[in-house]
């Protein structure tokens, strides 16, 4: 592992094209009008900004904290269709969710999102029977046009030489199905850099601290940089809030006598080291609406999750004692106790489901996109689903379309003259990137790892091969973080020069997985922050 006392020098070249810096977005902030400004960075907002971008708006973006640092990357982190729903009969919404999914794992990022299989255990006594499951995901991928084959149903013994912790008491079949995972946060931060490259503005760690009206409109936002405490403001046509959890708090910011508009719900997670490598995911179902899940991802095994009611300070939700002991009981149905050692937890999280208001069990509640116009003429968009983060977008955009007196209309492209699928930076065949990273290594300089190669492929894309560059610039660049985790050094400086890395969370957390291993050391989070501190 790299030393404390080598880190700082690792970051005093400064990449060619590197962002501009705090103080010149903020300036250009604050000088330029905007169309749009949309406050909030998670995946909601940053879509809206992107479209909106791409429509030919002048956008800006800002979060009080990090890009997808709240709920955006506390998620599953799965793109699906929703095989519950079906239990509803939303067989349109389904379907919808597999286009979506299709298209974000197909075409608009395949480097950065993955096939998973996933077997759905059938045990006796459980609440679904194995005719009733096999059908299910039959119909399942039916509706995905059987692009992941087709649901069908395998023995116990099949299915445990793919899990190998997989519990086979009473377990009378498995059916099978596919769906798509990811890395949440990563996918956040390229829909960031799309967005920035069709000509959004955007700055994190800038909290809106009042609204600017003109003759009693919502024209723009007072803002505080929580980093040095420098006070700007951001004048704009129309300002979308797109704050998920805290909509609410920025609506009365608008109208104080405003009505709750949503309910929240909390889904906690657990993250382990595994016995053994995985093939496949499991989807356990608990009772006739519940699924808790068994993930392998990031070579580590992703529990989860829960779903409850959730009343208290959006930022102030954790995984309490109650979540890990739930989490751990319902993945037992399905999964050996030496699996679900408290020893190999690693890390937990838990993220809010922003839900429409009203009353009834949470777990039941559709995840449906809210959207409100307030007295003052912002508009508010709160819900939704990762995987339809691209539609909520366009969404959105046919709402500004469709304003009275259509403000915004005469300076935007419809929505249906761009493309359709537009791919994120990066885009590239993993498996070809990681083959090129390998063959390149065989040239002077350090030689990557196979496992460095890979995550770079899967987490960058072609963009892999500007964080190989500046290894091979500089060695010290190209060592491992911590022996235990596939990233390098230079991640670091690419985290800092290029995706808007301010604090040692924002690296260690989202832009790589040292957080989440239980890796992210005093040592290294020293490491990380001279290097931060470094930017010539």
């Amino acid at each position: 592992m790299t030393t404390l006392q080598s880190v700082p020098a690792l970051g005093t070249h400064l990449a060619s094209g590197s962002l501009p810096s705090r103080a010149e977005t903020r300036e250009q902030l604050s000088k330029a009008a905007y169309d749009l400004l949309v406050i909030g960075g998670g995946i909601l907002g940053i879509s809206t900004a992107w479209h909106a971008a791409q429509s030919g708006l002048r956008v800006a973006l800002v979060d009080a904290g990090d890009f997808a640092g709240a709920t955006s990357s506390a998620s599953s982190k799965l793109l699906h269709g929703g095989l519950r729903y079906l239990q509803t009969g939303a067989v349109k919404l389904v379907a919808e969710n597999h286009f979506e999914r299709r298209a974000v794992s197909r075409q608009v990022a395949p480097h950065l999102a993955n096939p998973l299989t996933f077997y759905l255990p059938v045990y006796k006594g459980g609440p679904h029977g194995a005719a009733k499951l096999g059908a299910g995901v039959f119909a399942y991928s039916a509706l995905s046009a059987f692009g992941d084959g087709v649901g069908h149903v395998i023995s116990p013994a099949k299915a445990r030489r793919d899990v190998p912790e997989l519990r086979t008491d009473g377990l009378k079949a498995v059916a099978v199905y596919g769906d798509d995972q990811m890395n949440d946060a990563r996918m956040a931060l390229m829909t960031v850099r799309a967005a920035v490259d069709a000509g959004a503005v955007v700055l994190n760690h800038a909290a809106v601290t009042g609204l600017r009206f003109t003759r009693g409109r919502v024209t723009g936002a007072e803002l505080e940089d929580r980093l040095d405490g420098t006070e700007f403001g951001v004048n704009a046509r129309l300002v979308l809030n797109a704050t998920g959890p805290w909509v609410d708090h920025l609506r009365r910011m608008e109208n104080p006598d405003a009505a709750p508009s949503i309910r929240l719900s909390k889904g906690a997670h657990l993250v382990l080291k595994r016995t053994r490598p995985w093939k496949a995911a499991l989807a356990t179902p608990i009772d006739k609406y519940r699924i808790t899940f068994a993930l392998p991802w990031e070579d580590m095994l992703l529990l989860g999750t829960t779903d409850e009611a959730y009343e208290g300070d959006p930022a102030d939700v954790a995984v309490n004692e109650k979540d890990t002991a739930q989490i751990l009981d319902e993945a037992a149905f399905s999964i050996r106790d030496q699996q679900l050692s408290r020893d190999l937890i690693t890390y937990s999280f838990a993220g809010l489901r922003v839900l429409p208001g009203g009353p009834g069990d949470t777990s039941k509640a559709k995840r449906e996109t809210v959207v409100t116009e307030g007295r003052g003429g912002m508009l508010s968009v709160a819900g939704g689903k990762w995987t339809t983060f691209r539609h909520i977008g366009r969404t959105v955009m046919n709402k500004l379309a469709a304003l009275p007196g259509h403000p915004l209309a005469e300076d935007m492209e419809p929505i249906s003259r761009l493309p359709k699928k537009l791919p994120l930076p990066g885009i590239a065949n993993p498996d070809a990137v990681a083959h090129r990273l390998l063959v390149d290594g065989a040239a002077p300089g350090p030689r990557m790892s196979a496992d460095t190669a890979r995550h770079l492929a899967t987490h960058y894309g072609s963009l892999s091969f500007d964080i190989a560059r500046m290894a091979n610039e500089n060695p010290a660049l190209a060592e491992r973080i911590h022996p235990d985790a596939p990233e390098i050094w230079a991640q670091v400086a690419y985290a800092r020069d290029h995706e808007w890395a301010e604090t040692a969370d924002d690296v260690l957390r989202r832009r790589t997985t040292l957080t989440i291993r239980g890796l992210a050391t005093d040592e290294i989070r020293a490491g990380v922050e001279s290097m931060l501190d470094d930017r010539g």
